[in-house]
């Protein structure tokens, strides 16, 4: 018997993948081996929080098992934090976004306005500029800790507010905290010495005038 002459059918696959490993419903090794090691990351992640946490509220050290991070000891209105920071981590974003302390704003991020000013060892300094790290061992103050022992309104607060020293008020957190620090390096300031001394602060809003009167107010207040 003859065969037949026509050309045998190559076998071709048809799971529209090659063979690597991978199936056709989208699930490989590689994505199994990526998702066991995410998950132990996380699991790790999470102990060394809670481990943190657990130090915070024993008054404690946090411990400095997390890489890259670095342990700090910083002093924000009277308040000792001991955190874990990176290193690239601004003293801004640190009071804000982890410890909920939001009197100081983020204006224009590059210590132009003013508007995230706090007080670090008596002396005003933008803390979107300022890095965490940088304010370890340091006696951070913002606007919150210029309260009264009973939250009463400051002096400088006060007087920003019989002045109507805001219009928004994005920018008075800094103005009240860069008044302070003028006022306790020079308790009584000429009217041109007020206005060199909070001209690292924007006011959008054009109150300036107020602010200003606010100052000398302040200032007698404080006397």
């Amino acid at each position: 018997m003859s065969q037949s002459n026509s050309p045998r059918k190559k076998h071709s696959c048809q799971c529209g993948s090659k063979h690597s490993g991978e199936n056709s419903g989208g699930f490989s090794r590689r994505n199994f081996i990526k998702s066991m090691g995410a998950g132990a990351m996380a699991v790790a992640a999470t102990g060394a929080a809670v481990r943190h946490a657990r130090a915070q509220e024993k008054d404690e050290d946090p411990p400095a098992d997390i890489q890259g991070m670095v342990p700090v000891s910083i002093t924000i209105n009277g308040r000792v934090y001991r955190l874990l920071v990176e290193p690239r981590w601004t003293l801004l974003y640190v009071m804000r976004e982890q410890l909920g302390i939001t009197g100081p704003k983020e204006g224009c991020g590059r210590g132009e306005c003013g508007a995230c000013s706090v007080l670090i060892d008596d002396v005003p300094r933008y803390s979107c500029l300022t890095l965490a790290v940088e304010a370890s061992g340091k006696r951070v103050e913002s606007t919150e800790g210029l309260l009264g022992p009973n939250e009463e309104l400051g002096p400088v607060q006060e007087a920003f507010l019989e002045e109507d020293a805001y219009q928004c008020g994005y920018c008075t957190p800094g103005q009240v905290v860069a008044a302070e620090g003028l006022l306790r390096k020079n308790p009584q300031p000429s009217l041109e010495e007020i206005r060199i001394g909070m001209s690292g602060n924007l006011c959008r809003c054009g109150t300036y005038n107020h602010i200003f009167n606010a100052v000398q107010k302040a200032a007698k207040k404080k006397a």
